[in-house]
């Protein structure tokens, strides 16, 4: 895994990433962003987990690891929304 982000990734931070409310019960992939000094173990890198709390500017993430559920805490800067695909009431 690398340490920098490739040339194409590189450029400011948005503030809206920094800020972003995520609701609980929310599912959520862990992406670290390079440009930030990461808070979470490395091996979390691409994991997917529910948010289930917030912690000052953090978020507390429920992931499954192996047989165990974890909680781990997250600034929001490292987390992406998933689309969970719902039906489609027309």
């Amino acid at each position: 895994m690398t340490k920098k982000k490739t040339t194409k990734e590189r450029g400011k931070i948005r503030f809206s990433e920094y800020f972003k409310d995520i609701k609980q019960g929310e599912k959520v992939a862990i992406k670290r962003e390079k440009a930030v000094a990461a808070s979470f173990p490395f091996r979390m890198q691409g994991r997917t987990g529910t948010v289930i709390g917030k912690r000052g500017k953090s978020y507390l993430v429920n992931v499954k690891e192996f047989n165990k559920e974890k909680v781990f805490i997250i600034p929001a800067i490292h987390l992406k929304r998933i689309k969970t695909g719902g039906k489609k009431n027309d």
